[in-house]
Parts: C-alpha cells; structure tokens; sequence
C-alpha cells in the first residue's frame, strides 16, 4: 500500500497500516518514513489527532 496520501487516509486505518509495515517491513519507524518520503512529526501528529501514540519500545503505534 502506498503512503502517499497518509495526510487524508482514515487515521484508523493509517495507524493499521503502519503497524503493519512496521511489523513486517521495516526495522524502525525512521526507516518506514523515510522510505516513503513522510516527515516523522507530521505523520506523529496525525496520528496523535485521533489518539494514537508512538511506543518506541513496541515499534507501533497503539
């Protein structure tokens, strides 16, 4: 799935997603963001607008 559109994905949905790839494709958030090119704090925020917290320690966003 592509990420470009994240700032207008469903933020349950984008959370999902994420975690996806962060459990199956990427070792570190930082390397997922910069894969697909996404600023870090911008795609923290959106999230956090709709409750969800990055745990470093769990690799996800929960």
């Amino acid at each position: 799935m592509d990420l470009k559109n994240y700032a207008s994905m469903d933020p349950v949905m984008l959370m999902s997603i994420i975690n996806m790839k962060l459990r199956d494709e990427f070792a570190s958030l930082e390397d997922l963001v910069r894969y697909y090119d996404i600023d870090r704090d911008t795609l923290c925020a959106r999230l956090a607008d709709a409750g969800f917290t990055y745990l470093e320690d769990a690799k996800q966003f929960r």
